[in-house]
């Protein structure tokens, strides 16, 4: 066992996880996190997507260990204390920027990493800054619309 520390949504964590944990099993397993949904753990679908020390990371290609002193940031921490959402998650809502759901968590972590990094992204940015992330059901246009509606008023 290997002890680490983590800020995970602005809490600190102290926590003993087997070497070999991936971080999206730690999150989900000892941090309650279960907005950060296992999705292939092969990292081809992006459905983990978290933030670790502000950039944007599958969080089944790292493992918990390669989190120690970081501070991780997943869809649950993007949501204000009283319950205001983030504007990416607004965006999404008002969009219909998802059907089934599965995807959207890493697809919105995803955006805010490129937003972060881009604030003004044209349509061909967004779709490359979200291409790592896969949706079997909306066809990608209202995610698009969506990032570019963020993008347009939000304070990411």
């Amino acid at each position: 066992m290997a002890r680490i520390t983590v800020t995970v949504d602005g809490e600190q964590r102290e926590d003993e996880v087997e070497p070999r944990l991936l971080l999206v099993h730690y999150l989900r397993e000892q941090a309650g996190k279960v907005g950060t949904p296992v999705g292939c753990d092969t990292s081809n679908c992006g459905a983990c997507t978290v933030a670790l020390d502000g950039r944007g990371v599958k969080s089944c290609s790292v493992l918990a260990v390669q989190a120690d002193g970081s501070e991780v940031v997943t869809i649950e921490g993007l949501q204000a204390d009283d319950g205001t959402l983030h504007p990416l998650q607004q965006a999404f809502h008002e969009q219909h920027a998802l059907q089934c759901g599965f995807c959207t968590p890493g697809m919105i972590m995803a955006a805010r990493d490129l937003l972060t990094r881009n604030p003004n992204p044209s349509e061909a940015e967004i779709r490359e800054g979200i291409e790592g992330n896969l949706c079997r059901c909306t066809g990608y246009q209202n995610i698009i619309r969506a990032v570019q509606a963020a993008a347009q008023g939000a304070s990411l």
